[in-house]
């Protein structure tokens, strides 16, 4: 009897630990990071999206067989589909991202963008639906500066531009 209920108890803590890893992954999360570089003088955004959710977005929007980590052209079709859920507007106009470039780094894919310095405001409006027509629970995170002194915009599916301060 005793051994039966050992046997139970461990059998739920397998369970238990089983689950963690698959629940861990659940939470889907976009962090992009938007930034001056007082050396270029231009403003950087970084958008950093787990692998595994941006080859899913590319097999949502039609794409046979992504492959991130192994082809190029999987990592510039992501980075073009970002380009599209990820808008910046300074005063009544939207701000011109350039592609910069992309690298697989751990288990994410990074994709880097950048634009002019706004005139001396620095007030900015952003919008970011990467992977929201993707997963309902999507949750983006836009950092705006570096640093100690950032503000976190949070971004749902179906949100309007949150404005910011780029701080110089």
């Amino acid at each position: 009897m005793i051994r039966s209920f050992f046997g139970r108890v461990l059998l739920a803590l397998a369970m238990l630990f089983a689950a963690v890893p698959a629940a861990a992954h659940q939470q889907k999360l976009a962090i992009s990071t938007v930034s001056i570089n007082p050396r270029t003088d231009r403003v950087e955004i970084v958008h950093q999206v787990p692998l595994h959710d941006a080859e899913h977005a590319l097999r949502h929007g039609g794409v046979h067989s992504p492959d991130i980590v192994g082809r190029p052209e999987s990592r510039r079709a992501f980075a073009d589909y970002v380009a599209d859920r990820f808008r910046v507007r300074v005063g009544d106009r939207l701000a011109e991202l350039s592609f910069v470039g992309s690298e697989v780094k751990g288990g994410s894919l990074w994709v880097y963008q950048e634009m002019p310095l706004p005139p001396s405001s620095s007030d900015v409006a952003i919008n970011s639906q990467i992977l929201t027509d993707v997963w309902a629970r999507q949750e983006n995170r836009v950092n705006l500066g570096g640093g100690t002194d950032v503000e976190t915009l949070i971004f749902r599916a179906g949100d309007g531009f949150k404005r910011g301060e780029l701080r110089r």
